[in-house]
């Protein structure tokens, strides 16, 4: 669960490599996009960022371009919600857990109702009235970042690694 290493495919990445994967991926559909790359060409491109970003071969399009039904649906410009997803979620954690320091002592006691109540007063209840750049600029007083997302990396694998 803990592991960090490279992985050829995307929803089997761990948590330090995943958003590598959505940059292959957004680099790739910006350059089909602009023009910059042929749709034959995607394989080359896609096994060569492999290699540059992961250190991984890809032994066929199956585990390469070809492995996610986004592209194959027309849904170009998703993946990076993925991506923005972790980010936003870390800043929103670290702001509930200004608001209630003892979160992890309440989710080992299954007592969710103190975080359920921060996340309905200052993500829920906003639906779709707000965009979620303004939802997290609201809930932690700042722009978003990545900078809470590398500090729960970093806090994280530096004590399960002695780093």
């Amino acid at each position: 669960m803990n592991r960090v290493r490279p992985s050829l495919i995307r929803v089997e990445a761990d948590e330090c490599t995943y958003s590598l994967h959505i940059i292959l991926r957004f680099e790739i559909e910006v350059d089909l996009i602009e023009g910059k790359l042929d749709v034959a060409d995607v394989p080359d491109a896609w096994n060569a960022k492999m290699k540059d970003y992961l250190g991984v071969d890809v032994p066929d399009d199956a585990q390469g371009c070809l492995q996610d039904i986004h592209w194959s649906h027309g849904a170009l410009g998703y993946f990076p919600t993925y991506a923005l997803g972790n980010l936003y979620a870390a800043q929103l954690f670290e702001a509930m857990q200004r608001a209630v320091p003892d979160v992890w002592e309440q989710v080992e006691r299954a007592e969710f109702a103190p975080i359920l109540a921060w996340l309905r007063e200052h993500v829920h209840r906003h639906g779709r009235r707000k965009l979620p750049v303004e939802i997290v600029r609201a809930a932690t007083g700042a722009e978003p970042s990545a900078e809470p997302f590398l500090r729960y990396l970093e806090g994280k694998y530096r004590g399960l690694y002695d780093l």
